[in-house]
């Protein structure tokens, strides 16, 4: 068994008894009779906390976290940059503008716009970033670019609440920035689950590319290879998952950013290989935050984003600080 396949493995079975942990666990201690009462009697109360509360929220926090850890990996591969996460480029605030506008506009009434909004706004951002690959090789012009269209839709968002006439809808939106898998149900896994499958073959399309980028710009040019269509896909691959996981729970930082490096020593910086472990890292993440949040013994439960972020920071501090000594050797 390869290095890579070995460590996707060690993921999954974490993965998998953090998710039984996010569904036998919560404020609500159960008997062990109302946990066989849940496991043989479907109608019961037990039952329907356990099943339709709790297995959503946690399948949900997976299929985001896995998401934005799959975003991140693509990232810092075509940006060859280990400070890159899927809000690099502007995706995960064009994607929560597109959100804040359906909220406003009162769309939230209609099942399902807001979360195409939210996939409409990413899919935006990203074509401007696959035009703008198209003419520019450099990653550090496309950082750029992706830094000036986070902050325009950073205003535009800010500006959108500001104007609000209603309280209602700034509540609905400053929730969404937030993040959060909080009442989430089936559904929402079941709309969240393709589109996180397409990115993930757009991402396998990109592998190529990702490798050789590598050896730089023109190490990749003189491959043979067809770049331009590679970092498309790559872009497309970023975009659809970030998409993905502010449609269905708001802004969440950090995962894309951190989950890569948790797992890229073990294979080595393959930018090809870390695809994958870093999916399930993020996934594993996500499910463990949203258990912590639901645990922390607060009057009203913690927002996701904002768990994330607490604990993010420090380590975003970290990452760049060792980042600067390795440029300065």
């Amino acid at each position: 068994m390869t290095r890579t396949a070995t460590l996707c493995l060690a993921m999954a079975l974490l993965l998998v008894a953090a998710l039984a942990a996010a569904v036998l666990v919560g404020e609500t201690a159960f008997t062990g009779g109302q946990y066989r009462q849940a496991l043989f009697d479907p109608a019961s109360g037990p039952a329907e906390v356990l099943w339709q509360v709790r297995a959503p929220r946690a399948v949900c926090a997976v299929i985001v976290g896995a998401a934005l850890g799959l975003a991140g990996a693509v990232m810092q591969g075509l940006l060859r940059n280990p400070l890159a996460d899927p809000g690099v480029l502007g995706v995960s605030a064009a994607a929560a503008l597109g959100a804040a506008l359906a909220i406003v506009l009162g769309a939230a009434a209609v099942p399902g716009l807001v979360e195409i909004s939210a996939l409409v706004g990413a899919g935006l951002a990203g074509g401007l970033l696959i035009a703008v690959s198209g003419v520019v090789r450099a990653p550090e012009a496309l950082i750029l670019f992706g830094v000036a269209l986070s902050s325009f839709a950073g205003a535009a968002t800010a500006l959108i609440f500001n104007l609000s006439p209603s309280p209602i809808a700034q509540a609905e939106v400053m929730s969404w920035l937030l993040g959060s898998v909080q009442n989430r149900s089936w559904i929402d896994v079941a709309w969240v689950t393709p589109a996180v499958i397409v990115a993930a073959a757009f991402a396998a399309l990109a592998t190529p590319g990702l490798r050789m980028l590598t050896l730089g710009e023109e190490g990749a040019a003189t491959s043979g290879l067809p770049m331009r269509r590679l970092r498309a896909f790559a872009l497309i691959a970023a975009s659809v998952a970030t998409g993905a996981a502010v449609a269905v729970a708001g802004v969440i930082g950090f995962v894309g950013l951190a989950a890569p490096h948790l797992v890229r020593a073990a294979v080595r910086g393959d930018p090809g290989r870390v695809l994958w472990p870093s999916a399930l890292a993020g996934g594993l993440m996500l499910v463990i935050a949203d258990l912590l949040a639901r645990l922390t013994p607060t009057d009203q439960e913690l927002k996701l984003g904002v768990f994330t972020a607490l604990i993010g920071a420090p380590l975003f501090g970290l990452i760049a600080w060792r980042a600067a000594r390795e440029w300065r050797l």
